[in-house]
């Protein structure tokens, strides 16, 4: 599922998310979505979100259990 998509993100589900300071790298940080930050139904670089631990970044990837 993509990540650009809003209503494919819920709260509770694990996400893979690149945080500001690793968008050069392309580095993904794993965790579980607490809360959605992006209103707008669609975003071309992925839904805002804040996880678990407090990190805030865009959704690049939503794991599959």
């Amino acid at each position: 599922m993509s990540g650009k998509i809003r209503a494919n993100i819920k709260p509770g589900i694990k996400v893979k998310v690149v945080k500001k300071e690793d968008q050069r790298t392309g580095k993904l940080t794993d965790g579980i979505v607490k809360d959605l930050l992006t209103k707008s139904p669609k975003h071309p670089h992925g839904i805002k979100v804040r996880l678990e631990d407090g990190t805030v970044g865009r959704v690049q990837e939503i794991i599959k259990e």
